[in-house]
Protein backbone atom coordinates (compact mmCIF):
# COMPACT_ATOMS: atom_id res chain seq x y z
CA UNK A 1 0.00 0.00 0.00
CA UNK A 2 1.15 3.80 -1.13
CA UNK A 3 1.16 6.15 1.05
CA UNK A 4 -1.46 8.12 -0.27
CA UNK A 5 -3.72 4.79 -0.45
CA UNK A 6 -2.96 5.00 3.14
CA UNK A 7 -3.98 8.53 3.57
CA UNK A 8 -7.54 8.15 1.77
CA UNK A 9 -8.34 4.28 3.01
CA UNK A 10 -11.97 3.89 4.14
CA UNK A 11 -11.49 3.05 6.96
CA UNK A 12 -9.14 6.80 7.65
CA UNK A 13 -11.98 8.43 5.75
CA UNK A 14 -14.78 6.87 8.65
CA UNK A 15 -12.65 7.85 11.47
CA UNK A 16 -12.16 11.47 10.33
CA UNK A 17 -15.90 11.90 9.52
CA UNK A 18 -16.66 10.00 12.92
CA UNK A 19 -14.49 13.04 14.48
CA UNK A 20 -16.28 16.04 12.20
CA UNK A 21 -19.77 14.79 12.94
CA UNK A 22 -18.57 14.69 17.03
CA UNK A 23 -17.27 18.15 16.36
CA UNK A 24 -19.94 19.46 14.26
CA UNK A 25 -22.83 17.80 16.84
CA UNK A 26 -20.81 19.91 19.81
CA UNK A 27 -21.16 23.12 17.41
CA UNK A 28 -24.99 22.76 16.75
CA UNK A 29 -26.07 22.23 20.29
CA UNK A 30 -23.74 24.66 22.16
CA UNK A 31 -24.62 27.33 19.48
CA UNK A 32 -28.10 26.61 20.02
CA UNK A 33 -28.42 26.82 23.79
CA UNK A 34 -26.19 30.12 24.08
CA UNK A 35 -28.47 31.68 21.34
CA UNK A 36 -31.16 30.86 23.71
CA UNK A 37 -29.73 32.09 26.85
CA UNK A 38 -29.02 35.54 25.14
CA UNK A 39 -32.75 36.37 24.22
CA UNK A 40 -34.68 38.06 26.99
CA UNK A 41 -38.03 36.38 28.51
CA UNK A 42 -40.74 36.12 25.34
CA UNK A 43 -43.15 37.25 28.06
CA UNK A 44 -42.68 41.03 27.71
CA UNK A 45 -45.53 42.80 26.65
CA UNK A 46 -43.80 45.30 24.48
CA UNK A 47 -41.42 42.84 23.24
CA UNK A 48 -39.97 44.64 19.84
CA UNK A 49 -38.77 47.61 22.17
CA UNK A 50 -37.43 44.80 25.06
CA UNK A 51 -35.38 43.37 21.57
CA UNK A 52 -34.36 47.01 20.98
CA UNK A 53 -33.23 47.89 24.47
CA UNK A 54 -30.65 44.28 24.19
CA UNK A 55 -29.99 44.78 20.67
CA UNK A 56 -26.05 43.71 20.79
CA UNK A 57 -27.77 40.30 22.67
CA UNK A 58 -30.21 39.75 19.68
CA UNK A 59 -27.68 40.37 17.27
CA UNK A 60 -25.59 37.62 18.86
CA UNK A 61 -28.23 35.46 19.50
CA UNK A 62 -29.30 35.67 15.60
CA UNK A 63 -25.59 34.67 14.68
CA UNK A 64 -25.37 32.23 16.88
CA UNK A 65 -28.90 30.63 15.72
CA UNK A 66 -27.24 30.61 12.46
CA UNK A 67 -24.36 28.48 13.35
CA UNK A 68 -26.60 26.01 14.83
CA UNK A 69 -28.53 25.65 11.51
CA UNK A 70 -25.93 25.23 9.53
CA UNK A 71 -24.32 22.74 12.09
CA UNK A 72 -27.38 21.10 12.28
CA UNK A 73 -27.96 20.28 8.95
CA UNK A 74 -23.85 19.58 8.72
CA UNK A 75 -24.15 16.89 11.09
CA UNK A 76 -26.87 14.82 8.46
CA UNK A 77 -24.54 15.45 5.77
CA UNK A 78 -21.11 14.71 7.06
CA UNK A 79 -23.03 10.99 8.57
CA UNK A 80 -24.60 10.55 5.35
CA UNK A 81 -21.39 8.67 3.17
CA UNK A 82 -21.52 6.33 6.17
CA UNK A 83 -24.85 5.66 6.74
CA UNK A 84 -26.22 5.65 3.36
CA UNK A 85 -24.28 2.14 2.92
CA UNK A 86 -25.64 0.79 5.46
CA UNK A 87 -29.81 2.77 5.19
CA UNK A 88 -29.74 4.68 2.32
CA UNK A 89 -33.69 5.74 2.77
CA UNK A 90 -32.67 6.54 6.36
CA UNK A 91 -29.84 8.45 5.75
CA UNK A 92 -31.66 10.63 3.02
CA UNK A 93 -34.49 11.10 5.41
CA UNK A 94 -31.99 12.43 7.85
CA UNK A 95 -30.62 15.00 5.73
CA UNK A 96 -34.14 15.99 4.34
CA UNK A 97 -35.53 16.41 7.75
CA UNK A 98 -32.48 18.50 9.84
CA UNK A 99 -32.36 20.31 6.16
CA UNK A 100 -36.02 21.63 7.23
CA UNK A 101 -34.81 22.38 10.43
CA UNK A 102 -32.31 24.86 9.17
CA UNK A 103 -34.53 26.59 7.09
CA UNK A 104 -37.05 26.92 9.91
CA UNK A 105 -33.91 28.26 12.14
CA UNK A 106 -33.30 30.35 9.42
CA UNK A 107 -36.32 31.82 9.09
CA UNK A 108 -36.93 32.06 12.95
CA UNK A 109 -33.60 34.80 12.82
CA UNK A 110 -35.42 36.76 9.97
CA UNK A 111 -38.50 37.14 11.84
CA UNK A 112 -36.18 37.78 14.97
CA UNK A 113 -34.39 40.82 13.54
CA UNK A 114 -37.55 42.20 12.05
CA UNK A 115 -39.23 42.12 15.23
CA UNK A 116 -36.14 44.48 16.39
CA UNK A 117 -36.21 46.57 13.49
CA UNK A 118 -39.84 47.01 15.06
CA UNK A 119 -38.61 48.12 18.16
CA UNK A 120 -36.02 50.07 16.93
CA UNK A 121 -38.19 52.32 14.94
CA UNK A 122 -40.42 54.36 17.04
CA UNK A 123 -41.87 56.48 14.44
CA UNK A 124 -44.88 54.41 13.32
CA UNK A 125 -48.42 53.75 15.75
CA UNK A 126 -47.55 52.03 18.49
CA UNK A 127 -50.70 49.85 18.82
CA UNK A 128 -50.03 48.51 14.69
CA UNK A 129 -46.25 47.98 16.27
CA UNK A 130 -47.43 45.96 18.61
CA UNK A 131 -49.87 43.80 16.59
CA UNK A 132 -47.01 43.39 14.08
CA UNK A 133 -44.82 42.21 16.42
CA UNK A 134 -47.27 39.87 18.17
CA UNK A 135 -47.97 38.23 14.83
CA UNK A 136 -44.07 38.19 13.94
CA UNK A 137 -43.67 36.60 17.60
CA UNK A 138 -46.58 33.88 16.76
CA UNK A 139 -44.62 33.20 13.32
CA UNK A 140 -41.28 32.45 14.85
CA UNK A 141 -42.99 30.65 17.80
CA UNK A 142 -44.29 28.02 14.82
CA UNK A 143 -41.22 28.06 13.27
CA UNK A 144 -39.02 27.34 15.86
CA UNK A 145 -41.61 24.18 17.17
CA UNK A 146 -41.24 22.94 12.69
CA UNK A 147 -37.80 23.30 13.48
CA UNK A 148 -38.00 20.95 16.32
CA UNK A 149 -39.85 18.33 14.58
CA UNK A 150 -37.84 18.11 12.12
CA UNK A 151 -35.03 17.70 13.92
CA UNK A 152 -36.57 14.86 15.76
CA UNK A 153 -37.63 13.48 12.73
CA UNK A 154 -34.02 13.56 11.51
CA UNK A 155 -32.16 12.60 14.55
CA UNK A 156 -34.95 9.78 14.88
CA UNK A 157 -33.41 8.16 11.10
CA UNK A 158 -29.81 8.37 12.59
CA UNK A 159 -30.42 6.94 15.48
CA UNK A 160 -32.17 4.09 14.57
CA UNK A 161 -29.89 3.40 11.90
CA UNK A 162 -27.25 3.49 14.99
CA UNK A 163 -29.23 0.92 16.67
CA UNK A 164 -29.79 -1.21 13.66
CA UNK A 165 -26.09 -1.81 12.61
CA UNK A 166 -24.98 -0.58 15.42
CA UNK A 167 -22.75 2.03 14.38
CA UNK A 168 -22.24 3.34 17.93
CA UNK A 169 -23.20 1.28 21.42
CA UNK A 170 -26.48 0.50 21.68
CA UNK A 171 -27.18 1.92 24.93
CA UNK A 172 -25.91 5.37 23.24
CA UNK A 173 -27.94 4.63 20.47
CA UNK A 174 -31.30 4.07 22.64
CA UNK A 175 -31.11 6.74 25.09
CA UNK A 176 -31.07 8.96 21.93
CA UNK A 177 -34.02 7.59 20.60
CA UNK A 178 -35.73 7.90 24.27
CA UNK A 179 -34.60 11.20 24.62
CA UNK A 180 -35.90 12.02 20.94
CA UNK A 181 -39.33 10.95 22.42
CA UNK A 182 -39.56 13.16 25.27
CA UNK A 183 -38.65 15.72 23.27
CA UNK A 184 -41.47 15.21 20.86
CA UNK A 185 -43.42 15.21 23.80
CA UNK A 186 -42.26 18.58 24.40
CA UNK A 187 -43.15 19.39 21.38
CA UNK A 188 -46.89 18.28 21.33
CA UNK A 189 -47.45 20.03 24.72
CA UNK A 190 -45.84 23.20 23.24
CA UNK A 191 -48.05 23.15 19.92
CA UNK A 192 -51.34 22.29 21.91
CA UNK A 193 -50.60 25.05 24.83
CA UNK A 194 -49.51 27.08 22.47
CA UNK A 195 -46.52 27.77 24.54
CA UNK A 196 -42.50 28.43 23.75
CA UNK A 197 -40.96 24.85 23.61
CA UNK A 198 -38.09 26.58 25.70
CA UNK A 199 -41.27 26.22 28.16
CA UNK A 200 -40.19 22.58 28.75
CA UNK A 201 -36.45 22.49 29.59
CA UNK A 202 -37.14 19.15 31.05
CA UNK A 203 -38.20 17.50 28.19
CA UNK A 204 -35.70 19.07 25.86
CA UNK A 205 -32.31 18.47 28.61
CA UNK A 206 -31.68 14.46 28.09
CA UNK A 207 -31.53 15.10 24.08
CA UNK A 208 -28.86 18.44 24.70
CA UNK A 209 -27.18 15.83 27.29
CA UNK A 210 -27.31 12.56 24.93
CA UNK A 211 -25.70 14.89 21.57
CA UNK A 212 -22.67 15.97 23.58
CA UNK A 213 -22.22 12.00 24.75
CA UNK A 214 -22.29 10.83 21.12
CA UNK A 215 -20.19 13.72 20.54
CA UNK A 216 -17.35 12.66 22.43
CA UNK A 217 -18.00 9.16 21.75
CA UNK A 218 -17.54 9.60 18.20
CA UNK A 219 -14.69 11.82 18.54
CA UNK A 220 -12.85 9.15 20.75
CA UNK A 221 -13.99 6.28 19.39
CA UNK A 222 -15.33 6.34 16.37
CA UNK A 223 -18.38 4.55 13.97
CA UNK A 224 -18.30 0.80 15.45
CA UNK A 225 -18.52 0.07 11.84
CA UNK A 226 -19.64 -3.87 11.33
CA UNK A 227 -16.82 -6.22 9.60
CA UNK A 228 -17.02 -7.10 6.39
CA UNK A 229 -19.02 -9.72 5.37
CA UNK A 230 -16.99 -12.83 3.51
CA UNK A 231 -17.65 -13.38 0.13
CA UNK A 232 -19.14 -16.97 -0.02
CA UNK A 233 -17.76 -17.84 -3.76
CA UNK A 234 -14.03 -17.33 -1.63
Amino acid sequence: MTASEGAFSPERSDRFAARLAGVVFIAATTASIAGSVLLPDASDVDYAALLAAQAPNVAGSALLTLVAAFSSAGIAVVLYPVLRRYGPTLATASVVFRAIEAAMYILGVVILLSILSLGLDSTGDDAARLLATETLRSLRSHASLAGVFAFCLGALAYYALFLIVPLAPRWLSGAGIVAIALMLVACVLALVADREITSYVALALPIAVQEMVLAVWLIVKGFELPAPRQDASA
